[in-house]
């Protein structure tokens, strides 16, 4: 009874778990083209002798291309060209597969191409044992026919070879791991600037001045790059005052250079106001546009896209059509003509703004009205004609609509 009970216990303990692993074979691939130029010259050589291209690497290996013009084997007495494909470094049961190939140069792309590639070989690729091993033909193509063919030209052959080296592989499942950290390059460069260490230019804004570095700015914005190492750059490119821009943005942009983000708007203009962050947001669109800080435009647009309201769409639009923000200024667009929001929109300061600074696109804002009208007319079908004791052309009684 003891020895039955001992193995029910162990019958129903869990299974050990299942452990995977998997064998992947496949062929390191390398190519050469190997031009023979001078052939007749290379006539008479003798059989046995030949002319080799350059080695070249496939798969750890060194290869080269072996050819003889007048044949590998005293049998075939000169009647044929060999060619090869040899082993040119130390190596043992290198396994391969090989193609050779003898340019047609007529353009006809009749090549005569000798392949283990796309076909199942009956023994596997071939193996090459020593340095020196080689693959090919002895009897590549009759000597007669290959002087009289497209494929000689200028006196020149040329040859292509493809090599793929077997090379196999077991994976298994990792029992570990190396975490890589993070990259905090922004936090390296936002601590500099905030250091001070280092710092080589000096900037007035709007009474209050930043320091930063020359070559941080000049990687970053390509117009700071000119400004500061151009050949038409400032006379002083120790201190440079910055007009028509007010501090708190020019230090929000000095973050984005040195840090890559935005710094906390809550923090930078004390409230989580939405009309106050797209203020900021129209400002900085400006900014980033004159230093071209294309990633910052972007982050810009984003924000503003998000923020469109009726008391902001109309400022943002004339931002949009003056920064070249075409995403933008369709959304813009789209949002101020539709029927529901361009009355509204029209009794802005904004609207007075986009007047005075944009007054061409108040044209393409009538177009764009005209076109939704049109769709909408075509889409609502023809209407019908009511007369004045509410019935229509038919006869028919018809609801009149409050307008």
């Amino acid at each position: 009874m003891g020895t039955t009970r001992v193995c029910a216990e162990l019958s129903k303990s869990p299974k050990p778990p299942l452990t995977l692993s998997t064998s992947l074979t496949e062929t390191v691939n390398g190519f050469h083209e190997f031009k023979i130029s001078g052939y007749s010259l290379t006539k008479g050589v003798g059989v046995g002798k030949y002319v080799a291209s350059d080695t070249f690497v496939v798969g750890g290996y060194s290869w080269a291309i072996y050819f003889y013009p007048d044949g590998k084997s005293p049998e075939d007495n000169s009647s044929y060209v060999s060619l090869f494909i040899a082993l040119a470094s130390e190596g043992t049961d290198v396994r391969a597969l090989f193609e050779l190939t003898l340019v047609d140069q007529s353009g006809n792309g009749k090549h005569k191409v000798h392949s283990h590639f796309g076909r199942v070989l009956e023994n596997g690729p071939y193996s090459l044992k020593y340095r020196g091993s080689m693959w090919g033909y002895k009897r590549f193509f009759r000597r007669s026919g290959l002087e009289t063919s497209d494929y000689l030209k200028d006196n020149s052959l040329l040859v292509r070879c493809r090599v793929g080296v077997v090379k196999s592989c077991t994976e298994g499942p990792r029992d570990y791991n190396i975490p890589v950290p993070v990259s905090n390059l922004g936090q390296q460069f936002g601590s500099l600037l905030g250091s001070g260490k280092g710092c080589d230019v000096t900037f007035v804004v709007d009474g209050e001045t930043f320091t930063a570095h020359k070559l941080v700015l000049a990687t970053r914005s390509p117009v700071f790059r000119a400004q500061l190492f151009g050949p038409l750059r400032d006379r002083n490119t120790d201190r440079i005052e910055i007009e028509e821009m007010e501090s708190p943005i020019f230090k929000v942009l000095l973050h984005f250079i040195y840090w890559d983000e935005l710094p906390d708007m809550q923090e930078l203009i004390g409230t989580d106001s939405r009309s106050a962050s797209t203020l900021v947001a129209q400002h900085l669109l400006a900014a980033a546009d004159r230093y071209a800080l294309e990633r910052l435009k972007a982050i810009c647009e984003s924000k503003l896209c998000e923020g469109i309201t009726i008391n902001t769409v109309a400022v943002t639009l004339a931002l949009a059509e003056q920064h070249h923000c075409f995403q933008l200024k369709a959304v813009c667009l789209k949002f101020v003509a539709s029927p529901e929001n361009l009355k509204a929109v029209m009794q802005t300061d904004g609207f007075d703004y986009l007047k005075r600074s944009c007054p061409s696109l108040l044209t393409e804002l009538l177009e764009y009205v005209a076109r939704l009208s049109e769709h909408s007319v075509i889409a609502s079908g023809p209407r019908k004609e009511v007369l004045a004791d509410g019935c229509d052309v038919n006869g028919r009684r018809v609801k009149q609509r409050l307008r």
